[in-house]
C-alpha cells in the first residue's frame, strides 16, 4: 500500500509523509506508527487507506488539510508533538504490496526517471496537490520543522529560493523534452523541404 513502510534497521512500521526533502533528497520525513496515540493512529491509517490518501503523491499534502478527532490539523499536530522524523531514504523499506518491497531511495529514483526529472526536483515539483495553494513548508535549515502556521502556501514562485527556482525550471525543461520526444514518436514531425530557386537570368 502506498506511503506504508518500515525501518530497515529495526523493522519499525512507518508512514512516509514526505519521500524527499527540498535540497536534501537523501532524506525523508516519516511517522512512526507505534508511538502514536490510539485515536491518532486510527485516523492516520484510515487516511492512508482512503482514496484521497492513496492518490496523493506526498501524504503530507493531505495531512496538511485533514484533522484528528480532537480538531487539530494532522500535520501540525504531528510536527508539534515531535512525531515527524527525518530519516535516510536508504533506510526505509516501502511495502507497496504484501509480497513486494523496495527501498525508498530506489523508489524515488524510479519515480524521477519516469517523470524525466532529478530526484532533487521531486521535493519541489511533485505530483498533484489537493489544493495547489496549500502545502506544508519545510525549511531547509531544519527539515523537521514547518513555518509558523505549518500549512501556509509554499508553491508561489516568490517564496522559492533562487536555487529552488533553477531546479524547478530544470525539471520543467526536462519534462518538456520527454513530452516532446513522446509526441514525436506518436506523430513524427513532417520534414520541411526548402525549394531552391535558381535564377538563370544574367
Amino acid at each position: 500500500m502506498k506511503h506504508i513502510g518500515k525501518m530497515k534497521n529495526n523493522g519499525a512500521k512507518v508512514v512516509v509523509a514526505y519521500r524527499t526533502l527540498p535540497g536534501d533528497s537523501g532524506n525523508a520525513l516519516v511517522i512512526g506508527t507505534g508511538s502514536l496515540p490510539d485515536s491518532w493512529h486510527d485516523s492516520l491509517m484510515n487516511l492512508v487507506q482512503d482514496v484521497s490518501g492513496q492518490q496523493a503523491n506526498e501524504l503530507a499534502d493531505i495531512l496538511a488539510v485533514r484533522k484528528f478527532p480532537d480538531g487539530h490539523t494532522m500535520l501540525e499536530a504531528l510536527h508539534n508533538s515531535g512525531l515527524l522524523k527525518k530519516v535516510p531514504t536508504a533506510g526505509v523499506i516501502m511495502t507497496p504490496a504484501s509480497n513486494a518491497t523496495i527501498l525508498l531511495s530506489e523508489l524515488n529514483t524510479i519515480i524521477a526517471e519516469q517523470r524525466g526529472v532529478t530526484i532533487d526536483a521531486l521535493a519541489i515539483n511533485d505530483g498533484i496537490n489537493p489544493n495547489p495553494k496549500t502545502k506544508a513548508k519545510i525549511t531547509l535549515d531544519d527539515p523537521t520543522k514547518t513555518t509558523s502556521d505549518n500549512v501556509e502556501s509554499s508553491l508561489e514562485d516568490d517564496e522559492l529560493s533562487p536555487a529552488q527556482m533553477r531546479s524547478k525550471a530544470d525539471a520543467l525543461f526536462k519534462q518538456a523534452q520527454v513530452l516532446r520526444k513522446q509526441a514525436d514518436t506518436i506523430d513524427p514531425p513532417k520534414s520541411k523541404k526548402k525549394e531552391v530557386v535558381v535564377d538563370l537570368a544574367e
